[in-house]
């Protein structure tokens, strides 16, 4: 067998894929637990939006990496539960910019403490230099297939 071939189970992506399956359940547990009415998806939103307001829907596809059809389904179902608020761009009016709510706001600090908790325990017993070559090697991966 060759160097780069790897049996079924060891794949790249089964690997990756487990391992944000696993922190996704771990931290949506927490969630339900803190009594928040949120969903990983709808958080990962949130998130994005955390760090740029105001941005549109397809900047938002871009950042998360997901199609049309879902942010659409995120952003509305976001809405509803009041924390996000389309607004029609003054420069392009076919265009929604995406805003946080106050509501939304208030659920940063909580949502994002519980992230890092999470990640903590899905990292312990890792040493910094392996999860900086962790770090390196999917970056180079990402890099090899982007575009």
């Amino acid at each position: 067998m060759a160097n780069n071939q790897f049996k079924r189970g060891e794949l790249y992506s089964f690997i990756t894929g487990k391992a944000s399956t696993a922190i996704a359940r771990r931290l949506q547990k927490k969630f339900n637990s803190a009594n928040l009415n949120l969903t990983i998806e709808q958080w990962s939103v949130l998130y994005h939006l955390w760090k740029q307001d105001g941005i549109s829907q397809q900047e938002l596809c871009n950042a998360s990496y997901r199609d049309k059809p879902s942010i659409t389904r995120l952003v509305d179902n976001l809405e509803k539960l009041q924390l996000v608020k389309r607004v029609s761009s003054e420069s392009d009016r076919r265009m929604n910019l995406i805003y946080l709510t106050g509501r939304a706001q208030k659920l940063q600090d909580q949502t994002m403490e519980l992230a890092n908790e999470t990640l903590l325990e899905a990292l312990e017993g890792v040493s910094p230099d392996r999860i900086d070559v962790c770090r390196e090697v999917l970056q180079i991966v990402y890099d090899n297939l982007a575009g």
